[in-house]
């Protein structure tokens, strides 16, 4: 995901109800106590670029620390460290002896004092990690995708429901379900605006993310990992770990997933090993139940046209999702705009204060699947139903075990010869 990380005050009720906006829980609900305490205790687990900004961002909600930290990697901890130390103050609380490193550093962050977890390690290995933190008794925040196969959605789909039976809370970085813009546009959407939406378009068309370059004595495992978005095993191709916010936007709008998908995709300009085996562009279609199609495009290639949005078009109007509306009459989204990035996790701290737990797992993992979806139909270039990802594919990319040792790449898909499983 490209993130923009903006400096703000921290969220408060007043500044909230100043906003004058159309807001989610957090501007409504008092800040109260959780286990006897007013602070509310933070690890974080993954300190890469996301996992950073993460912390960061849950930090400007009032009473919360973060105290507990682990990454794979102790180069990447002691760079989120220093970023942390420097930039939150005396929210920082981590000591050497809270911060951990290796491939056990997951349980041992879930071993300490912490009500509430970030998962911000490469999406292969958030089924398994948010399995442990619910299992432990955390509430959770989870970066978005929640998975790469449709054996790991299936396993974040019952963790969500053990968390729901065990009143935790479940927060997603799909953040524009906390933005109120979308919040607000979509409302009227759904209440009619623009009547029977009959079709949808979602981009996500971009140049070249960032790469890391193989040193020497990196082993496979290290080199994948370090470079994990270049790996379908890992990221899922970034039509999954980038697309699905758009993605997610418009099953939201249609209110669920599609029944099918039909894609085509390559790798055109990235064609070099050290990209791995993902694809630099997709095209899919989306056909859902009410007989509204989606165009879905995304692309990482530079010097081509760039485009991050969302439209939908109805019987008597079009929308963007993100703001605006034009039918018998034009509206658009005036209100004071606040950091979605710091207001997805003011939300999820004041749904544990309230004790009234949120619950996204379901349904981002629905938005993560439709995804996944697309890359299987542009991997093979077949059709792929809801049906069979959801419940027939055997599709299984999660890691079992690893260490610092081999691991194959893997081949790079080719449509009409990749089988579909």
């Amino acid at each position: 995901m490209v993130s923009k990380t903006i400096k703000s005050e921290p969220i408060t009720r007043r500044r909230v109800l100043k906003a004058g906006a159309v807001m989610p829980l957090a501007a409504l609900v008092p800040v109260g106590v959780h286990r006897g305490r007013s602070t509310i205790r933070v690890g974080v687990i993954g300190c890469g670029g996301r996992g950073t900004g993460a912390a960061r961002d849950c930090s400007k909600t009032e009473g919360v620390e973060i105290v507990a930290m682990g990454d794979l990697f102790a180069d990447r901890m002691a760079r989120s460290r220093k970023n942390l130390s420097e930039r939150i103050g005396a929210s920082y609380k981590v000591d050497d002896a809270h911060a951990f490193v290796g491939f056990d550093a997951c349980d041992r962050v879930l071993a300490c004092d912490v009500d509430l977890v970030i998962l911000a390690t490469p999406p292969a290995f958030r089924p398994q990690q948010l399995e442990k933190a619910i299992n432990a008794g955390k509430h959770v925040f989870m970066e978005k995708p929640v998975a790469v196969c449709p054996a790991g959605i299936r396993q974040v789909i019952e963790v969500a429901a053990k968390a729901k039976e065990k009143r935790l809370s479940l927060v997603a970085g799909t953040q524009r379900r906390h933005q109120a813009p979308y919040l607000e546009t979509i409302k009227r959407i759904h209440d009619g605006a623009i009547g029977d939406v009959v079709a949808a378009r979602c981009y996500w068309n971009q140049g070249f993310l960032w790469h890391y370059a193989r040193k020497r004595d990196d082993s496979d495992v290290e080199w994948q990992v370090r470079n994990w978005l270049y790996f379908t095993w890992l990221s899922g191709d970034h039509i999954v770990e980038q697309h699905i916010h758009n993605i997610d936007v418009i099953n939201w709008v249609m209110g669920g997933p599609p029944k099918r998908a039909r894609g085509m995709g390559g790798r055109q300009v990235r064609t070099n090993p050290k990209f791995g085996q993902i694809f630099d562009h997709f095209a899919i279609e989306y056909e859902y139940p009410n007989g509204a199609h989606c165009t879905s495009m995304c692309r990482q290639i530079d010097g081509t046209w760039r485009e991050v949005g969302e439209q939908v078009i109805g019987t008597e109007g079009t929308s963007a999702p993100g703001g605006w509306i034009r039918g018998e009459s034009k509206w658009a989204w005036k209100g004071k705009r606040i950091s979605a990035y710091v207001q997805e996790h003011a939300d999820l701290i004041a749904s544990i204060r309230a004790g009234e737990p949120l619950n996204e797992g379901k349904r981002v993992a629905e938005s993560t699947l439709t995804a996944i979806m697309g890359r299987m139909s542009a991997y093979t270039g077949k059709t792929v139903t809801w049906d069979f990802a959801r419940n027939k594919s055997q599709l299984d990319l999660r890691p079992q075990s690893l260490d610092f040792g081999q691991r194959p790449a893997g081949e790079v898909s080719v449509p009409g010869v990749t089988p579909l499983v």
